[in-house]
């Protein structure tokens, strides 16, 4: 995002350092230091030095950190029970353009995250997901695939489309006859002598392919080109081959079927195939695409979600929204902490750190003060967002949770007919809660700091 305001340029820093250390949440950490700015605005007006609001809002931030983690409730899930990181997963892909399927997109990512997850160590590696997308059919064809695709297909439309068991031999040196690095020149001046050079060549070529069948390989797949005479003696040799695929795909083709990439053809031995279960080559609708699905790998940690759509915006789209619910998937996995959402962290936060504000003397009880009203610009926004009226919503919602003592009771966004987010089921991961809350507050203090901005095109 090109912004030429330096504030502007610090916000859209925010939103990608919050996307960057938890993935999702990172509207709300921009509406949230926005909201800080307002009121510190009207603080400065009043006289307040920047300074103390700083500190005012550095304290503040702590009573609310404080405040989620003692609100936060821990919740269970297993590799049989899933359903817990469907509905948080559902949570974030309310708020965007794929909302209409996000069921299915939700399970599709809690899968995906969780055959590529180490439940022991809490870890997960999302390098291991490959999100994959092809514009044509509609957003409810996308699917999970236990294995690898790449987007290229037979190098010879005779070749079979359908190998089970493979033995895959990955190479990414040149399937072709050697050619002189040096400048040189063959003079043929009779048939025979051109009848001997091309047999020749066709021997060498012969023999390349004898070793791959003799290592055991039924598939090989190239970096590298061939030209169509080496296509032509492949095919009648029976070896299926796949040229052109680039390194990032040949290192996770790797990866998933255990196999060795080779540089070099003498290196070939049968230790160094990778396997799979199934290869196959799938075509879409009436045009002439094709793709290479990988799967059931001898190394089933790699998997890849298929996105299909009628546009590329959409595809794009949908890889972000995905990207989201992944990284909250992996988030829950880490730390299995979660607050309630609907903006009822906010309300809850806000009612806590007005009430603690009365113990701070000073000036900067008035920041924290300030901070407690910024707190109410996220459910206010979702209320403003599902048309209904921002402040009554409001009020009623917080008047509510103070009376009723019930941090759960948030915006009723979908007209469900109830506030209580628990029955509604829709929650957030405490890291990425309290995350949004320092982030934004470190930013406005930043800010607030700056007394002058001189920008080089004035002068």
């Amino acid at each position: 995002m090109d912004v030429d305001n330096q504030i502007a340029k610090l916000m859209v820093e925010l939103s990608r350092s919050q996307d960057y250390e938890i993935g999702d949440g990172t509207t709300g950490v921009v509406v949230m230091a926005g909201a800080l700015l307002e009121q510190a605005e009207r603080l400065l007006e009043r006289g307040i030095h920047p300074i103390r609001i700083a500190e005012g809002y550095e304290m503040a931030s702590r009573i609310a950190v404080e405040h989620l983690e003692h609100i936060s409730q821990k919740f269970d899930f297993g590799a049989s029970n899933i359903e817990p990181l469907v509905q948080t997963c559902m949570t974030t892909l309310s708020s965007k353009i794929v909302n209409r399927c996000k069921r299915h997109l939700a399970e599709i990512s809690v899968k995906a995250v969780l055959s590529v997850a180490d439940l022991e160590r809490k870890d997960v590696n999302l390098d291991m997901i490959k999100v994959e997308g092809k514009v044509g059919g509609k957003l409810e064809d996308t699917e999970l695939i236990y294995g690898i695709t790449v987007d290229k297909d037979m190098s010879h439309p005779q070749m079979p489309k359908q190998i089970e068991d493979a033995k895959i031999a990955i190479l990414t040196c040149p399937f072709e006859p050697p050619k002189p690095k040096t400048k040189h020149k063959v003079d043929i001046d009779t048939v025979e002598k051109f009848q001997t050079l091309r047999l020749q060549e066709q021997k060498y070529f012969d023999d390349m392919v004898q070793k791959c069948k003799d290592v055991g390989a039924t598939l090989v797949i190239c970096q590298w080109g061939f030209d169509d005479e080496a296509n032509h003696l492949l095919m009648h040799r029976n070896l299926p081959a796949v040229r052109w695929v680039g390194g990032v795909e040949l290192e996770l083709i790797a990866i998933a079927t255990g196999g060795r990439i080779v540089p070099r053809f003498q290196e070939l031995t049968p230790e160094k195939l990778g396997r799979a279960g199934l290869v196959r080559e799938k075509s879409f609708g009436t045009t002439k695409d094709k793709m290479l699905y990988i799967e059931h790998c001898a190394n089933s940690r790699a998997v890849t979600i298929f996105i299909r759509g009628g546009n590329k915006m959409m595809i794009e789209e949908t890889k972000r929204s995905i990207h989201d619910a992944l990284c909250v998937a992996r988030n829950l996995i880490r730390n299995n902490s979660i607050v309630y959402g609907g903006g009822s962290a906010e309300i809850s936060c806000s009612i806590a750190v007005e009430a603690a504000a009365d113990k701070y003397p000073g000036v900067e009880q008035y920041a924290i003060r300030a901070f407690a009203d910024a707190l109410d610009s996220v459910p206010m926004a979702l209320a403003e967002n599902s048309g209904l009226q921002p402040i009554e919503t409001l009020s009623a919602v917080k008047s509510q949770q103070i009376k009723d003592n019930n941090p759960h009771y948030g915006i009723d966004c979908n007209d469900v007919g109830t506030n209580d987010m628990r029955e509604q089921d829709v929650f957030e991961t405490l890291i990425g809660k309290q995350q949004q809350i320092l982030l934004a507050t470190q930013v406005v203090k930043m800010i607030l700091k700056i007394d002058d901005v001189i920008s080089p095109s004035d002068y």
